[in-house]
C-alpha cells in the first residue's frame, strides 16, 4: 500500500526514559509509567512538548521501542502498566477500571511542566479499550486517538456476540492470570496456572467452570472476571461501563481527532466501522477509518491465515501513519491529511488464487476510498436461500418444506480460522475443511459434508460481484427445545485447482444469533417448541470482489467452535447450566418464509 504519509516529525533527538513513575490516582492507587523524553546529549531538552500516552496491561517494558521512536521525534512518549498488572499498584480486574484510570492519568500527564497541554492516545487491543474507556469520560486535555482493533461494545460483537460467549475470553482469563503479578510471585501459583493455560482446550471443554473448581480460584479477581462474563448473559449494567466500549457514550464521548483501525479478519472488525459510523455522525473533529485484509495483531501484513494480499495488501509502515496523525492534530504539521478521504479500506479479491504449489491462496485486491462507511454506492441486495440449495437474487416461488437438521452440542461444528485472537488457533482466510490446524476439527472432509451445515451457493458468477459494507442476516427459523443458536457464514467459492481439487471454500465473514435473544438483548424469551421465528443479525461487514468464475456460498448452522460457545440447547441459565440436549432445528426457505442475506453490493467503483 501506498501510504500517501507526509511525516514531518524526523528523528531529531535522543530518548532519555525515566522509569517506573508512579503517577497518582484518585483512589491513592499509583500506576508505573516509563516516560520517554527527547533528549540531545544525554539531557533532556528544554520546553514543552505533546505526549503520546500507550496503557497496556502487557508489560510497558515491551512497548520501549514505540516508547523511544516517539522520543526522538519530539514527543514525549508514556508507556504505562493498567491496574493491578506487572510494576502498578492495585488489583486487575479487565476493563473496568479503564476509564477513571485513563482519565486521570491523561490529565495529569498534562498538567506536568514539560506538556504543552495536549495529550494523544494510540494502541491496539486492550491498548484500544482503554482509548475508548478513557474517552467516554471526555477528559478535557484529551486531544486526538489511533484506536487499532478495538471494541464498541463487548456484549454486542467482541466478548459476548448476539447473547453467545466468545470463547477466546475465557481463555484470556486463564493467560492473563499466568503472566499476574500474583503468579509471578508465587511458584506454586504460577505452575498452575501455566499447565492450565497448556491444558486450555480442557478447560474449554469442560467449562463452564465453577468458583472455586479451576486454577483462576488462585487469584480470585481472575476468576470473578471469567465467572462474571460467562453468567452475564444478558445486556445489563454490568456491559455498560465504560471499560467495555463506548457505545452507551457516544453522545458524551471525547470530540477529538481519532483514526480508527481495523481488519477484515480482526476480532472487532464490527466495532471498528460501527465506532466510526457513529461517532462520525454526532463529532466535528474528524474522525477517519483504516481497513486493510488484517488478522488482530497483523496491522500491515499482507497475509492472513491461508490467504495472501500481496502486492498490495500490506502496509509499508504502519508507524508512519500512525505518526502522521499526531504530527497533524498534536504538532499541526503540515501532513497532507487534510486532502485524504475519511475512509481507506482494501477490497479483497480478484487475485489468480491458489497455486500449483502449496496452501497458500493469492486472493489479491485493492485499495479504495471513500467519504463515508459503508460507500455511498453500496445497496443491500438480498440474497435468497432455496430448498435445492442454491442461492440467488430471486425469492422463492412455492412454499417448499423446510430443511431440518440435527444439531449435537457434543459435535459442534469446528471454527477453521476467521475473526480470532487471544486463543490458540489460525485466524484469518482459510478453505472451510476439516484440519489438523484447528483444535476442534477431525478429519479432512470439508465442513459442507456435514449433515448439521446447511449450504445455499450461486451458479458460477458470469461477472464480478463487488460487496462493501455491513452484511445481514434474516432467517425464519425453529427448534424443537427451549433454546439454540444459529450461526451463518459467507464464502468465496473458487473454482477447483491442483491444490484444492474440490475448489476453495474460502471464509469471508461470519457470525451467531442466540434464540432466546431474538427480540431483546436485555431480556430473555425461550422459544415455543416447533414455533416458527423470524430472526435477523449482523456479521461482521466486510469488502470483498467475488470474481467472475467464482460462487456465492452462505453456510447456515448452529455452531462454530471454539470461536463460540456451544448451547446447550436445555433453556437453561447461561454459564451455569450442566446439562446438554440434542436438538433438531429448522430453516424455512420457502415463499412466505424467504430467508435470505443481505449483501452491501457495491454498483460502481471509487478509487
Amino acid at each position: 500500500m501506498t501510504t500517501h504519509t507526509q511525516v514531518c516529525s524526523a528523528p531529531s533527538y535522543e530518548a532519555l526514559t525515566e522509569q517506573n513513575v508512579m503517577l497518582p490516582l484518585r483512589d491513592g492507587v499509583r500506576l508505573a509509567t516509563d516516560i520517554y523524553f527527547p533528549a540531545i546529549n544525554g539531557e533532556k531538552v528544554e520546553g514543552e512538548f505533546p505526549v503520546a500516552l500507550t496503557r497496556t496491561p502487557y508489560d510497558k517494558e515491551n512497548l520501549a521501542a514505540t516508547g523511544k521512536y516517539y522520543a526522538e521525534r519530539g514527543y514525549i512518549a508514556a508507556m504505562q502498566d493498567v491496574r493491578g498488572r506487572y510494576e502498578s499498584e492495585g488489583i486487575f480486574y479487565p476493563f473496568a477500571h479503564e476509564g477513571p484510570d485513563g482519565y486521570d492519568t491523561v490529565e495529569w500527564l498534562a498538567t506536568q511542566p514539560w506538556c504543552n497541554g495536549k495529550v494523544g492516545t494510540l494502541g491496539a487491543s486492550y491498548c484500544a479499550a482503554d482509548q475508548s474507556a478513557l474517552a467516554s469520560l471526555n477528559p478535557p486535555h484529551l486531544s486526538a486517538m489511533i484506536v487499532t482493533y478495538g471494541p464498541s461494545s463487548y456484549y454486542h460483537s467482541s466478548m459476548r456476540h448476539n447473547g453467545v460467549l466468545e470463547l477466546r475470553f475465557f481463555v484470556y482469563a486463564f493467560s492473563m492470570a499466568s503472566t499476574s503479578k500474583e503468579a509471578m510471585a508465587d511458584p506454586t501459583i504460577k505452575a498452575a496456572l501455566d499447565n492450565a493455560t497448556a491444558h486450555i482446550w480442557e478447560w474449554v471443554k469442560a467449562g463452564p467452570i465453577r468458583p472455586g473448581n479451576s486454577p483462576l480460584r488462585l487469584i480470585p479477581s481472575y476468576e470473578q472476571w471469567c465467572l462474571d462474563i460467562l453468567t452475564h448473559a444478558r445486556y445489563d449494567d454490568y456491559w455498560k461501563q465504560p471499560g467495555y466500549g463506548p457505545r452507551p457514550y457516544y453522545d458524551q464521548h471525547a470530540d477529538v481527532p481519532t483514526l480508527y483501525v481495523g481488519g477484515w479478519y480482526d476480532s472487532y472488525t464490527r466495532s471498528t466501522c460501527e465506532n466510526f459510523v457513529e461517532l462520525s455522525k454526532r463529532k466535528k473533529t474528524p474522525v477517519h477509518l483504516l481497513m486493510g485484509p488484517w488478522t488482530h495483531g497483523g496491522a500491515g501484513s499482507p497475509v492472513a491465515g491461508d490467504v495472501s494480499f500481496r502486492p498490495d495488501g500490506g502496509l509499508s509502515d504502519y508507524e508512519a501513519v500512525r505518526l502522521q496523525w499526531l504530527d497533524h492534530w498534536l504538532k499541526e504539521l503540515p501532513t497532507g491529511l487534510e486532502k485524504m478521504r475519511p475512509v481507506k479500506y482494501f477490497l479483497m479479491g480478484g487475485g489468480p488464487g491458489p497455486q500449483e504449489q502449496g496452501r497458500t491462496i493469492f486472493h489479491g485486491g485493492e485499495w479504495k476510498s471513500a467519504e463515508t462507511w459503508p460507500p455511498p454506492d453500496m445497496e443491500a441486495m438480498p440474497f435468497y436461500f432455496h430448498a435445492d440449495g442454491t442461492l440467488s437474487g430471486e425469492p422463492p416461488t412455492e412454499d417448499a418444506a423446510p430443511t431440518r437438521y440435527l444439531f449435537d452440542p457434543s459435535d459442534p461444528v469446528p471454527t477453521i480460522g476467521g475473526h480470532l485472537s487471544a486463543i490458540p488457533t489460525p485466524a484469518g482466510g482459510f478453505d472451510q475443511c476439516n484440519s489438523s490446524r484447528f483444535p476442534a476439527s477431525t478429519g479432512t472432509l470439508p465442513l459442507s459434508a456435514r449433515r448439521d451445515v446447511l449450504c445455499f451457493i450461486t451458479k458460477p458468477l458470469s461477472e464480478p460481484v463487488e460487496i462493501s459494507g455491513p452484511i445481514r442476516v434474516k432467517l425464519w427459523v425453529s427448534t424443537d427445545g427451549p433454546d439454540t443458536d444459529f450461526t451463518a457464514k459467507l464464502l468465496d467459492i473458487y473454482p477447483p485447482s491442483v491444490n484444492y481439487p474440490n475448489g476453495c471454500a474460502l471464509s469471508i465473514t461470519d457470525s451467531i444469533m442466540r434464540l432466546r435473544f431474538r427480540n431483546s438483548f436485555e431480556e430473555e424469551e425461550l422459544a415455543e417448541p416447533g414455533k416458527t421465528y423470524e430472526i435477523a443479525f449482523e456479521m461482521y461487514p466486510s469488502a470483498n470482489l467475488f470474481a467472475q468464475g467464482h460462487q456465492i456460498r452462505v453456510d447456515i448452522s448452529s455452531s462454530n467452535y471454539p470461536r463460540f460457545e456451544v448451547n446447550p440447547n436445555t433453556g437453561g441459565t447461561l454459564g451455569v447450566d450442566r446439562r446438554m440436549r440434542v436438538a433438531e432445528n429448522v430453516l424455512h426457505h420457502s415463499k412466505s418464509r424467504p430467508s435470505h442475506i443481505l449483501l452491501p453490493v457495491v454498483e460502481s467503483q471509487t478509487k
